[in-house]
């Protein structure tokens, strides 16, 4: 088996959902010649969450670039300072600085309507189905509904409790995805976020779920992030 020359890619799902949501960009990078893992989050913990970044990293060549959506943006933010790790490419994710929270973020602007229809139910959160069109509504009812069904319900004390000591941001290269449709993560805190971080951004006129609704400008930066690693 011949050694991989192209960069590895490794895909950090978010809060209700799991790695298939990175199912119609992860085909075409494959196409292209990268090793390709999406990691399945417990959203049990940070630490937890990051050991699987790590788990996945062992089963790809390095250098990898951590691709991470949503919640996954916190925790490639805490893992992303493995070695093994060339850059950051973040999807209208949480990008925490050192000592924030999920919540101190999320607190920084108005709450996203998806927020008023969280149901909570034996120590987890779960989006409602009340919820389905604030985090996904551009995408076909069939899809919804699919991803609805396919969500993963974080610990309820996910967002308030985890946080990193040394943000990977600060030292990596990183690019950054900002939804100006999203309902989920508010698209103020996106642009606050990016620019903190002077991450090279592009926006997507999306909701949530851009690598679901909006693949193509996913695939280019994970592109330009490829480029600028193998050109560094």
């Amino acid at each position: 088996m011949s050694t991989p020359t192209k960069p590895s890619i490794v895909f950090v799902h978010g809060l209700w959902a799991d790695g298939s949501c990175f199912s119609k960009v992860i085909p075409t990078l494959q196409k292209e010649g990268h090793e390709v893992i999406a990691v399945q989050n417990t959203l049990e913990s940070l630490e937890g969450d990051v050991d699987a970044v790590s788990r996945a990293l062992a089963r790809v060549s390095a250098p990898a670039i951590l691709v991470g959506h949503s919640w996954g943006g916190f925790v490639i933010t805490a893992a992303g300072t493995d070695d093994r790790v060339a850059g950051l490419v973040y999807i209208a994710a949480l990008a925490p600085d050192a000592g924030e929270t999920g919540e101190t973020l999320i607190g920084k602007f108005d709450a996203p309507p998806a927020f008023a229809h969280l149901e909570v139910e034996d120590g987890r959160i779960w989006l409602g189905r009340a919820g389905v069109a604030d985090f996904c509504g551009d995408l076909s009812a069939q899809e919804q509904q699919l991803v609805w069904a396919t969500q993963g319900a974080p610990h309820d004390d996910l967002l308030a409790v985890s946080k990193t000591d040394a943000p990977a941001w600060r030292s990596k290269p990183s690019w950054y995805i900002l939804a100006t449709g999203d309902r989920t993560v508010n698209p103020e805190l996106q642009r606050f976020q990016a620019d903190r971080m002077g991450a090279t951004t592009v926006e997507a006129d999306s909701s949530h779920v851009v690598m679901l609704s909006h693949p193509d400008t996913v695939l280019a930066s994970i592109r330009a992030a490829v480029q600028a690693v193998q050109t560094a």
